[in-house]
């Protein structure tokens, strides 16, 4: 016996705007997307003089050339700027080369935060990290981002308490765990 609940279809033309597109008559970018009837006038454009940037700036092995105009307020500096510089010798295609700068991205912050101590300034780190907001629109998220810090937290003690307290080899002459007797 077939218990098997069957999918009622949907009757799409109660449905208000559904298919609005559907008509290249009545769709405003198709005939920017139609190159059938492309006369070479979309791409006849001045490129905008080049900006000439005083700091590093790392570009994409997919682009012979920077854009007209980069940003220059943050160049790669640091740990977290030899990780960028890595980062972009690869394409980016390449999930190393995302992973690397959500990792240079991390080290940067701890890297403000000593430059901050650096300077004697104390970085109010709950504020910047948003902790109110958290706790007014997400505070369940606020709790098992809390639990888990504690737990990494409490994991990491135990680790670095357990680390220093290796077998001891016994009395002279006898072996260890590892050593013959």
């Amino acid at each position: 016996m077939d218990t098997a609940i069957k999918p009622v279809p949907t009757d799409t033309s109660r449905i208000p705007g559904w298919g609005i597109d559907a008509d290249p008559e009545n769709d405003p970018t198709y005939p920017y997307r139609d190159r059938s009837r492309d006369d070479g006038l979309a791409m006849n454009w001045e490129r905008p003089s080049q900006q000439d940037p005083d700091v590093e700036i790392l570009t994409s092995i997919e682009h012979n050339r920077l854009p007209a105009v980069v940003g220059t307020s943050t160049p790669p500096s640091g740990l977290s700027g030899v990780i960028r510089r890595q980062a972009f010798r690869y394409s980016e295609s390449n999930w190393w080369h995302w992973l690397m700068l959500m990792g240079a991205d991390r080290i940067n912050v701890v890297e403000g935060v000593l430059q901050d101590l650096g300077r004697g300034k104390i970085p109010n780190i709950p504020a910047e990290m948003g902790i109110r907001s958290e706790l007014r629109y997400n505070k369940r998220g606020l709790a098992k981002k809390v639990a888990v810090a504690a737990a990494l937290s409490a994991v990491l003690i135990v680790l670095s308490r357990r680390g220093g307290k290796e077998e001891d080899a016994g009395p002279a002459g006898q072996g260890g765990p590892d050593l013959p007797a």
